[in-house]
């Protein structure tokens, strides 16, 4: 064989290869949108981003889950969100946290309810600062919100169906609510009365029910946070803690994830996405 003829052999072979051969380019990052509100968010966590309206930190777990993940986060979570403000403008100007959403989305995390049913104010409204019987029960004489959770799980149930419109493609991550309080409370060092303390974390337990459910029915996975911070609730020694009391110790809102709750949270998070 002729000098040319091996060189125009040896180009087509070239040319082959190229067409049919793996590029060896990485594959392009997981599109990650996180929705929600303080829970997701992570208000005082330092460091907190640029959008002080939504006191939303640069160490949340959807920040530590994509890192993990190598994902290019769309992080729309915002402090005092409901399921209203996944559809609508928070504070009348913010956009609707589904408008991060769309076809190219693999991956979507939603922590959200617990505005929905008055979980801040119903905690405030439980503290004593005197032993019991010395004050007043928030479970004895506190507002039902029993009727509040249902009535919400039906709006978020209509919320995970519109995600799955909006993204089709995507694995939806519901993640839960921590353990914030354990069995009995752990008065004076939180001062909730140890029925009020039951009496909460069980209203967390049944949002956390509703979102399990309603995850189920609309092809969703759950992510259980209160499985993982089990023994590291406001009640812990400080350095154990993943949220924070009434009073912090670290750098959080009050009843709020902190730093080393983010960390763990965030990887439960990705741990679930690669499943």
């Amino acid at each position: 064989m002729r000098l040319r003829e091996r060189w125009a052999a040896g180009a087509a072979v070239l040319l082959s290869c190229l067409l049919v051969a793996p590029t060896g380019q990485a594959a392009e990052p997981l599109e990650y949108v996180a929705l929600g509100d303080s829970a997701a968010a992570g208000p005082l966590v330092p460091v907190q981003d640029v959008n002080l309206l939504c006191l939303r930190s640069e160490r949340n777990y959807p920040a530590v889950a994509a890192r993990a993940l190598r994902a290019r986060l769309v992080d729309v979570t915002c402090s005092g969100a409901t399921t209203d403000d996944l559809a609508g403008r928070r504070f009348g100007f913010l956009p609707p946290q589904f408008t991060a959403l769309g076809p190219d989305t693999d991956l979507v995390s939603i922590t959200i309810g617990a505005n929905d049913v008055g979980m801040f104010q119903a905690a405030l409204g439980c503290v004593n600062l005197l032993p019991d019987p010395y004050g007043r029960s928030c479970a004895d004489h506190g507002p039902d919100l029993r009727g509040a959770v249902t009535a919400w799980e039906a709006e978020f149930g209509t919320a995970l169906a519109e995600i799955r419109r909006r993204a089709p493609r995507a694995r939806v991550l519901v993640t839960g609510y921590a353990t914030y309080i354990r069995p009995g409370g752990c008065f004076p060092t939180q001062p909730v009365w140890a029925r009020d303390a039951d009496h909460l974390q069980g209203l967390l337990d049944a949002i956390n029910a509703a979102a399990r459910d309603q995850a189920r029915r609309h092809g969703a996975a759950f992510v259980d946070l209160a499985a993982v911070s089990v023994g590291h609730d406001i009640c812990a020694a400080p350095a154990a803690r993943y949220l924070e009391g009434l009073i912090p110790t670290r750098p959080a809102a009050p009843l709020h994830p902190n730093a080393a709750g983010m960390a763990a949270f965030g990887e439960a998070v990705a741990a679930a996405a690669r499943r």
